[in-house]
C-alpha cells in the first residue's frame, strides 16, 4: 500500500487570488440569489457559487483556515436552509392555500418606494443555505479523510 503525500499549494498567486475572489464570489452569489426569484438564477446556483468560493479558499489555505472563516459548521447551514424552506410553506397553509403557494407582502417605505417580500424569496434563501451546507459538508469531509 503506497502512502500518498498531501500536496499543499504554496503559491503566492493562488493564496492572493483566493483572498481576492472569496468576497467577490460571495457577493455575486448574493446577487444571483436575490435576482433568482424573479428571473433566472436563484438559491441553487447561488449556493453553488458560494460553495465554489469556499472550496477555492480551501485549496489555497487548508481545512483549518476554511473552517475558521465559515463561522458555522456546514451541517448547521444545511439544517438552517431546510428549516427556512419548510417555514416558507407555512404562510400559504395559514391563508388556506395549497402547500408552497407563493405569498407576497408589499411594504411601503414612502410614497415612491416599496419593497415586495415573498415566500418564494424565503424558499430560495433556504435552498441557498442547504446547497452551501451540503457541498461544504461533502468537500470538507473528503479533505479531512485525505489529510
Amino acid at each position: 500500500m503506497s502512502k500518498r503525500k498531501q500536496v499543499k499549494s504554496n503559491t503566492v498567486i493562488l493564496h492572493t487570488a483566493a483572498l481576492f475572489l472569496l468576497p467577490l464570489q460571495l457577493l455575486f452569489s448574493i446577487f444571483l440569489l436575490l435576482r433568482g426569484h424573479n428571473d433566472p438564477g436563484g438559491g441553487f446556483i447561488a449556493g453553488m457559487v458560494a460553495a465554489g468560493a469556499f472550496v477555492l479558499y480551501l485549496f489555497a489555505h487548508g481545512i483549518r483556515s476554511t473552517r475558521r472563516i465559515l463561522r458555522f459548521a456546514p451541517r448547521d447551514l444545511l439544517g438552517f436552509g431546510l428549516l427556512l424552506a419548510i417555514v416558507s410553506s407555512v404562510p400559504a397553509l395559514l391563508n388556506g392555500k395549497s402547500f408552497l403557494t407563493a405569498q407576497w407582502w408589499i411594504i411601503h417605505i414612502n410614497d415612491s418606494t416599496e419593497i415586495a417580500l415573498s415566500t418564494v424569496l424565503l424558499f430560495d434563501i433556504g435552498v441557498y443555505f442547504a446547497v452551501l451546507g451540503t457541498i461544504l459538508t461533502i468537500v470538507l469531509s473528503l479533505s479531512e479523510i485525505d489529510a
